[in-house]
Formats: structure tokens, sequence, C-alpha cells
């Protein structure tokens, strides 16, 4: 019996250490500065502001490592603990020429292009236009000091201080911008493109369905036009 109950903590840790401790994470980092442990003083430029509350925005959690390096946590895919992949945030009060190492801690993939040559994109405010990140800047590997999970690091130097920051796993595409597409679409009055509601989901979301069919389908007799949909 003890013996037993000796495995069953064995595969509990284990099974903490391969989810990468996100029972430890909630909602997205909201305007959090990060500044020297036991700093009280006003807040500097240098102390960052990190931001994932937003569409598409993902950062769980951020520790401080040194003025130079921090570790950063990403939340898990909904309802699965075990896929983690996209990061999505941004970083502001930052010091002209400040250069910086941010560690993505706990992703879940053994692989990942990032090791073929990828690159996290990133833009800022005077700067609207994402840009990839030289990859030389970029390492991913596994770490024995984050339970060995996979961690990409990638440094960056800041050089516009009133500039608003944005780092991405890859260009983000998100649901609001979707659904514009497809508005557009639908205002288009295509013959071969039908859109329709499919449902909603638990947050009152559309749920599309599109049929795309063959705009040279032949005519109906006795008819001018061409008759896609029954």
């Amino acid at each position: 019996m003890e013996r037993k109950m000796e495995e069953n903590t064995d595969r509990a840790v284990k099974t903490e250490n391969e989810a990468g401790g996100e029972e430890s994470l909630g909602g997205n980092v909201n305007k959090l500065t990060i500044s020297p442990p036991g700093y009280t003083g006003p807040l500097r430029k240098g102390h960052l502001i990190f931001d994932a509350c937003f569409e598409s925005g993902n950062l769980g959690r951020v520790d401080y490592i040194s003025d130079f390096e921090f570790d950063l946590f990403i939340r898990p895919d909904t309802c699965n603990p075990r896929f983690r992949v996209w990061f999505n945030f941004t970083v502001e009060n930052i010091r002209e020429t400040q250069r910086v190492i941010f560690n993505i801690v706990n992703f879940s993939k053994t692989k990942s292009l990032y090791r073929e040559g990828m690159s996290p994109v990133v833009k800022s405010t005077s700067r609207p236009k994402w840009q990839r990140l030289p990859p030389k800047n970029v390492y991913y590997y596994r770490c024995p000091d984050h339970r060995r999970n996979y961690v990409m690091s990638f440094a960056f130097c800041f050089d516009r201080e009133d500039d608003v920051y944005q780092f991405a796993y890859c260009y983000p595409y998100t649901y609001t911008r979707l659904q514009h597409y497809l508005a557009s679409l639908e205002r288009r009055n295509l013959p071969y493109l039908k859109r329709e509601l499919l449902g909603l989901s638990v947050q009152q979301r559309r749920l599309d369905l599109l049929t795309i069919t063959n705009s040279a389908v032949p005519q109906v007799q006795g008819r001018g036009n061409t008759q896609l949909w029954p």
C-alpha cells in the first residue's frame, strides 16, 4: 500500500511538471509593472510594464531575473493545459538603448520552426508594421532549470522610450479581423460564396459556415442566370 501511494505521488508530480505549473496562472497580465525585488520607490524608466489583456494576447506571468532578463510564462490552450505555444504581449516604459533577454519558459512543443530559422515578430507604435527579429538573436532549447520544458529565448534592444512594443509568436490574425473579412465578402454578393450562421460559441461568438461552389456551374434550362443554391 505504501509503495502504491509513493507511485501515485510520483505520477502526480510528473503530471504537474509536464503541465508546466499552469495551475498557478490565472488570466493575462494587465499593465503589470516589473521592478527589482524590494524596490519601493517611484516608477522609473526601464521598469518594464507588460500587458496581454487584448484580443489574441497571451502572457500569464513575468518573473524578474535581472534588469536585463525576464522569464515569461504563457497560458495554455483553453481546456487543454498540455498545449502551450502562442504568445502575444506588449512592453512599455522602456529606457532608450535598454537591452533585454526574454525567456518564454514553458513551451510544450518538442519541435519548433524556431529551430529552423523562424523568429518572433515585433512592432511598435511608431513602426506599426510587423517585422521579424534577427534569427541569430533567437534560441530554442530544453532547459533543466524550468522542469525540462522547452524555452525560447530572444534578445532585443529598445530604442524609442515613448513607444509601446508588441511581440508575438507569429503574425496575429484575430477573430475580429476574420469577421470583418467575412462581412466584406458577404457585401460583395459573390455568386459562388454563401455564409450562414451555424451557431454561437459559449462566449456568444459567431460560428460561421462557408459554402464555396464552382462558379462555372451550367445554367439552369429556361433561366438566364446561373443557379448555385437550391
